[in-house]
């Protein structure tokens, strides 16, 4: 039997990438040992306090929270690098106490945050109240004294945290941890003891669960401190004892001594009882009309939401008794207080014309929130769920996200701030976490291994792999590599160790907490940058805590489409309201079928543009289907194509059983959302659609005795129903595995209605679209603007140059064309811009010398001039480029001078100088095309006066198969394709197995690819400088967007000397119907033999497609290719 002992100082996780245990593991050991409690101390931060609390529940073992704080004698909020943080470890004695901790970790890490978060003896003495506190380890003020030989002064300071903490509530801290300093610290504490009368605390600091995890703890100190293992001098423990040793352990150490000081750990945790409520809710006040309840408010305003939603016409039945139920529901729960805060600030938002979301998650399965105008999805049109959303079988808090757009959260942070203070609000904290290949690649960085050795092992972990366990199973090569590799092994097994370990913290992407109190009365805050304060407690703690959180994501799509509108009234025509557009609209659903889907929300990635090809969308529900449709577990298992083929009539649909024929008609028999399996279960097996969605949870989390408990009450209420056993049987099996893949469609719907609403606006302001969604990219890379902008040229929209006196700071629109933003030219910041055309607005800019005269030089350095002179935006002020950038270093220089005189003058209280004319451009002949283009390349990341490979287009065309953009066509089989392009990006890596392999990027004039040299290829060939012309061979791949597996690299040479020639046939599908011709054009083209292969471009169902035709080799001329036209009578033509 253990002798009872209890650890009052140690560092979880959350002492981040400096304690490495975790909390679950804390606890389970402390039940194990049978220890009373245990205590977290984490480093001047409480992180972990609520998951700690939560998991010693668990375990049953007594929590005690509390912290080692960083502690600067001389003041807190001091900034220099002349103090000390010493060490203080403090304990939270009761409710007040914690308090008071709170209040101490939340000023440190925002007033006094130097590096370190730091409290001073002022804070402590003001915060005391229900603390208990020692001495600490090393680091501590008092052992610091000691070792350096003042001991009466450690005295002194002791007898200072005794006044200050209060009798009984300060402890000398000793620790057996093999260091000879400590062994010092501890001899003079014991001294000190009994000359003083402070009691005595035994602690063993512990950083690590095991005495065997000391070998990887110190690989973790690399990664904090970006050193590795042979860094001299590097931070390090200096012992291997940090761990969290037994009771049996602490009292070999200090049983016979001093066994007060294990005593004194088992008082302090009785002593310590602080609690915290789970399951409760912490609203903040509501107002509402005097003499109204929360309830009865909800009630009224729903009411009349709801008749408003029908404009005056008489509400629908089934609506009023949805909403009733709703209600009902919502305010038994206790939730009527949450909902009418999320309207209000909803309602604010929209009132400042902040564009806000349809919905998002299950939110939209709500009438009330539709009635509100929280969401703009009607619920019963679409047939979603308020049991989905907020389940009256299982209590818990209604989670309400909302997406608005991305320029404007900051503003409706604001508002939050006004309505309820800025003491009540903050921004919710996030931990990043180690995954597998980020804690390979960290670990072998600190092991001071090779990057290539480390990078090609990272590599060998599977992308769905969850955890490098996982991986080895997944992954021969990498057991392989493990088994022949003793430093793999090591590398693997200390990367194990600390994968899932929280590496650093950020602030939440959209997790706002609202607290009815201060925040610092509730919970601890820290700054995250120069002034954003966020919790210290991350989402599940909050809740565990029931703290009103929100989730607000900031969304470019909605800040596009209000870009959109307003470009639309801009130039001169009438915006769409986008929530009374048509959603039966044939010109949007034309476009999605072809998908032509560039800025379309959710539907841009090249397999979502295959899937759109296939399925041919021709309603509003099957665009809540294709969100659906497209995610692993749908792709994967076949129902994809399912659907498709039963949609298009090429597949019989098959029923799970004839009552639910209504509930899966919309989805061909398949059950493709969470929904359908509630429904399911109510409609099949008499569930509540509240017991339905415990099924459907416990169907997703697959635990097997919940999942036999679901099965029997399931068969049994089919049975009653009238199925049989075994058909009860089957079925569940099947909605099981359905359950698997179901999505939620009341998210569904709701992101719908946006990837709606951006096809309908690009499908009739197709302009105005474009210039609103190349400026939301305005600030992406350069080549993923450019290639954007490709893509609009080739729809046949014109994109001018930038122009000092046409262009504004994002891309406009001036009739049909759109005109370059000035802030998408290259180093042209925010600030710039805002003032170039602040100048503008006085008068449009007449010369060079003119521009430079009026704008700040302070602003505009000569380095934008320039810039702006690359891109041609003076092109319409003066078109000879060399003649501005040979004038602009004379003219910059001699406006300098006369603005500092003009300073000058002012200060001195002098007239202004006379204007002088200012000087000519010099004469000089300007640049070549190919140097213009460079120069654009440079500026903007896009070729604007032509492109390169024009020069060489007509040379290489009758020895390459297609253009680049035409590769995504490309059906050939066995036959590669060839394609020519301007070489403009060159990156040697290496494979898994070491060897170098390229990555090229090369563009034509319409589109860009990467190609990808595998070892092979990469060995034989020798590269021309970029910006020169190349020609690949190779096979088009598209698992992660389109590239090019090279076979073959080129130049014109040797492309003319031995590649085959091709000739590419189109049938135009605009074109006259050719019935029996094509026979005729066969014939006609084996009447021309030669050495070029013939390839035939067709289109069907909204999908292209190219094919080589089969022992058929042909000499084009002109002569032939008129031959071809006239026999199809204009039906195919030669491309």
């Amino acid at each position: 039997m253990n002798r009872p002992f209890v650890h009052l100082h140690v560092h979880s996780e959350y002492s981040l990438l400096d304690g490495a245990i975790r909390c679950g593991d804390l606890a389970r050991r402390s039940a194990q040992w049978g220890c009373p409690a245990v205590s977290i101390t984490d480093h001047g931060a409480l992180y972990g306090a609520i998951e700690f609390y939560a998991a010693c529940l668990e375990e049953g073992v007594k929590p005690v929270i509390g912290c080692e704080l960083y502690v600067d004698p001389r003041g807190h909020t001091l900034k220099d690098r002349m103090g000390r943080n010493y060490h203080l470890l403090v304990l939270a004695e009761n409710q007040e106490g914690y308090q008071n901790l709170v209040k101490l970790v939340s000023l440190a890490n925002t007033d006094g945050f130097y590096y370190r978060p730091r409290v001073d003896h002022d804070l402590l003495s003001r915060y005391s109240r229900g603390l208990i506190a020692s001495s600490a380890c090393l680091a501590g003020e008092i052992p610091s004294l000691i070792l350096e030989g003042s001991e009466e002064e450690a005295i002194q300071r002791a007898m200072l945290y005794r006044d200050i903490f209060g009798e009984g509530n300060f402890f000398f801290e000793i620790m057996h941890n093999g260091i000879p300093e400590q062994a010092a610290a501890n001899r003079a504490l014991i001294k000190m003891s009994s000359r003083t009368g402070i009691p005595l605390i035994a602690t063993n600091d512990a950083h690590y669960l095991e005495a065997g995890d000391a070998s990887w703890h110190d690989v973790l100190l690399c990664v904090q401190t970006n050193a590795t293992v042979n860094t001299p001098n590097r931070y390090r423990f200096g012992a291997d004892d940090f761990y969290l040793r037994s009771p049996e352990e602490m009292w070999s150490l200090f049983g016979n001594d001093v066994p007060q000081a294990l005593e004194n750990t088992v008082a302090i945790a009785e002593r310590c009882n602080v609690e915290f409520t789970f399951g409760s809710y912490r609203l903040p006040r509501v107002e509402v009309h005097k003499g109204t309840t929360l309830e009865e408010e909800l009630r009224i305003r729903s009411h009349e939401g709801l008749q408003a939603r029908f404009s005056g016409v008489p509400v629908p039945r089934e609506y009023i008794e949805r909403l009733d139920y709703e209600l009902n529901v919502i305010n038994q729960m206790g939730f009527a207080g949450y909902f009418l805060i999320v309207s209000d600030i909803i309602h604010t938002t929209k009132e400042e014309s902040i564009p806000v979301g349809p919905g998002r998650g299950s939110a939209a399965g709500s009438l009330v929130a539709f009635s509100l105008r929280i969401t703009e999805i009607d619920p019963l049109r679409y047939g979603l769920l308020f049991e989905r959303f907020l389940n009256p079988e299982r209590i818990s808090m209604p989670d309400i996200d909302t997406d608005i757009s991305d320029r404007g959260r900051d503003r409706v942070l604001e508002i939050i701030v006004e309505k309820y203070g800025r003491s009540h609000v903050a921004q919710i904290i996030t931990f990043d976490r180690m995954k597998s290949r980020a804690a390979i690649r960290d670990v072998g960085r600190a092991l001071d291994m090779k990057y290539p050795d480390v990078d090609r092992i990272a590599k060998l972990v599977p992308s769905g792999a969850t955890s490098i366990e996982e991986a080895l199973e997944q992954s021969p090569d990498l057991k392989q590599a493990k088994k022949e590799d003793p430093s793999v092994g090591k590398l693997l097994d200390y990367a194990s160790r600390i994968e899932g370990l929280a590496r650093h913290c950020s602030q939440h992407a959209a997790g706002i907490v609202i607290t009815p109190e201060p925040l610092t009365e509730v919970v601890p805050i820290r700054r995250i940058g120069e002034a954003q304060i966020v919790t210290q407690y991350s989402m599940e703690p909050l809740e565990k805590l029931g703290l009103v959180k929100m989730d607000f994501l900031g969304l470019r799509t909605l800040s596009m489409i209000e870009e959109t509108l307003s470009n639309i009234t801009r130039n001169d025509k009438k915006a769409p309201d986008v929530y009374s557009i048509p959603l039966d609209d044939q010109p949007t659903f034309d476009m999605l079928c072809r998908a032509d889907t560039l800025g379309v929300f959710q539907l841009e990635s090249s397999g979502m543009r295959q899937l759109l090809r296939q399925l041919r969308p021709d309603c509003f529900e099957d665009l809540i289907a294709v969100l659906a449709l497209y995610r692993p577990g749908p792709l994967g298992s076949g129902m994809v194509e399912q659907y498709i083929d039963c949609k298009h009539g090429r597949r019989d649909i098959s029923w799970l059983h004839e009552k639910l024929k209504d509930v899966l008609k919309e989805t061909y028999g398949m059950i493709l959302y969470q929904e359908q399996v509630m429904e399911c279960a109510a409609r099949l097996a008499g569930y509540t659609l509240g017991q339905a969605d415990l099924l459907r949870r416990a169907m997703g989390k697959k635990k097997a005795d919940v999942m036999e408990t679901q099965r029997k009450q399931f068969v049994e209420g089919c049975v009653v129903s009238g199925v049989s056993h075994s058909d009860a049987e089957h079925i569940f099996d099947l909605v099981q595995e359905f359950a698997g893949y179901g999505f939620n469609k009341s998210h569904s719907a709701a992101y719908a209605m946006i990837t709606y609403q951006t096809a309908y606006l690009k499908a009739h302001y197709p302009s105005e679209f474009y210039a609103a969604f190349l400026s939301s990219h305005i600030h992406s890379k350069l080549d993923t603007l450019a290639g954007h902008i490709r893509t609009v040229r080739n729809s046949g929209i014109k994109v001018l140059p930038p122009d000092v006196n046409r262009s504004e700071a994002n891309f406009s629109v001036d009739g049909d064309v759109i005109l370059f933003g000035l802030s998408a030219v290259s180093k042209l910041g925010d600030p710039t811009v805002v003032h170039i055309i602040g100048v503008r607005e006085k008068g449009p800019f007449l010369s060079l010398w003119d521009f430079i005269n009026r704008v700040d030089t302070r602003i505009v350095g000569r380095a934008v001039m320039e810039n702006l002179v690359r891109a041609g935006a003076f092109d319409s002020i003066t078109s000879n480029r060399r003649q501005l950038i040979e004038s602009l270093p004379g003219m910059f220089e001699l406006a300098q001078r006369r603005a500092s005189d003009c300073r000058s003058q002012q200060l001195l209280g002098l007239e202004d100088l006379a204007e002088e004319e200012g000087p000519v451009l010099l004469e000089v002949k300007d640049f070549d095309l190919h140097t213009r283009m460079e120069m654009e390349k440079e500026a903007t990341g896009l070729y604007i006066s032509g492109h390169p490979f024009d020069q060489y287009e007509k040379e290489v065309q009758p020895y390459t198969t297609c253009s680049i953009p035409d590769l995504a066509c490309w059906k050939a089989e066995n036959c590669p394709a060839v394609v020519a392009g301007i070489l403009v990006g060159i990156q040697e890596k290496f494979t898994r197995k070491g060897d170098r392999m390229g990555i090229l990027e090369i563009e034509d004039s319409s589109g860009k690819i990467e190609v990808v040299c595998f070892p092979r290829t990469w060995s034989g060939i020798t590269l021309p400088e970029k910006g020169k012309l190349v020609i690949v061979k190779g096979a088009p791949r598209t698992r992660e967007g389109l590239s090019l597996i090279a076979e073959k690299i080129m130049t014109v040479e040797e492309l003319k000397g031995g590649a085959r020639r091709w000739l590419r046939l189109r049938i135009l599908p605009d074109g006259p119907t050719l019935n029996g011709r094509l026979r005729e054009v066969y014939r006609e083209l084996k009447g021309h033999p030669g050495n070029a292969s013939v390839l035939l471009e067709v289109a069907v169902g909204g999908k292209t497609a190219i094919l080589r035709a089969r022992d058929l080799n042909v000499e084009p001329s002109e002569d032939l290719s008129a031959k071809i036209m006239e026999i199809s009578g204009g039906g195919i033509e030669v491309v």
